[in-house]
């Protein structure tokens, strides 16, 4: 392991990636907010496992935040990124600016527009959150120029809106899904769990469970309303959605269509802390 390089503009990004190119080097780019935890390592990993060098970015995205969410409180901190990072296989980092990244300002740039699916249970909850992730996803793997980019499963709406956008914007990069990395205790690690105290973190424990009691059973209607009643039933436990979703068209599952397979997606708040989760189910095999 080697420890990778920062770079925070747009030309040193460039200067690098040109002389990777020039020794036929293919690139991996896993794009982040920081605050890294297991789950963001395994995407460096599974990078460097396909493709010759890894970029990771570290960029805090303002537009994907709504009014009222937690833009200001979302944690930050590049040192100990590029410190967990050091132990891994990761080439660079580009820790932009935000003037960087949109140089003619927030109220000037052209968001992307998530459609549909993007006003769908996150864009429903987070109104223009996929268009700004869209926006700045499109932008990052515009100044990388990777070959190969990659994202969790947990966030399996967002996966979905950036396969849909690349191909729509024919960008010339493969995505690539890696599974979701879960604790000891089968919560999913996300960024949003360092908010978490100590009783709200085993409160929160509610959601896999939901999505395990969900695997046992023999149809979506009856995974639908198990799952649910066991979530919504959990003590501290605010539950926004859940709901069976087609993964071809992330529509939901009308109940009595009876799917052989579906995601169960679910977000609930604990205490101040909002968190999402999913599951791949398969009935009547």
């Amino acid at each position: 392991m080697t420890t990778p390089v920062i770079v925070s503009s747009a030309a040193q990004l460039r200067e690098l990636t040109q002389s990777w190119r020039e020794k036929g080097q293919s690139i991996g780019f896993v794009p982040t907010m920081g605050s890294l935890h297991e789950g963001h390592l395994a995407l460096v990993e599974a990078a460097a496992s396909e493709t010759d060098r890894v970029v990771v970015s570290i960029f805090v995205n303002p537009l994907q935040f709504g009014a009222g969410e937690d833009f200001d409180r979302y944690p930050r901190s590049l040192t100990q990124d590029a410190l967990a990072l050091s132990t891994t296989s990761a080439d660079a980092i580009f820790a932009p600016s935000v003037e960087e990244i949109y140089p003619d300002g927030l109220g000037a740039t052209p968001t992307l527009n998530s459609g549909h699916v993007g006003l769908l249970f996150e864009g429903l909850s987070r109104p223009g959150h996929f268009d700004g992730m869209l926006t700045v996803v499109a932008r990052l793997c515009d100044l990388v120029g990777p070959d190969r980019a990659y994202f969790g499963q947990k966030d399996a709406q967002q996966l979905f809106l950036i396969r849909h956008m690349v191909k729509q914007e024919g960008l010339p990069l493969e995505v690539v899904s890696v599974p979701t990395i879960r604790g000891v205790d089968r919560l999913a690690l996300s960024s949003r769990n360092a908010f978490l105290s100590a009783e709200e973190h085993q409160r929160a424990l509610a959601i896999p469970r939901a999505l395990e009691i969900a695997t046992g059973c023999s149809s979506a209607d009856q995974a639908r309303a198990q799952a649910r009643s066991y979530v919504e039933s959990a003590p501290g436990v605010e539950v926004d959605y859940l709901e069976i979703v087609d993964p071809e068209t992330f529509e939901p599952c009308a109940p009595g269509t009876n799917p052989r397979e579906g995601l169960m997606i679910v977000a609930a708040t604990i205490g101040a802390t909002r968190l999402i989760d999913n599951q791949a189910l398969a009935f009547g095999q």
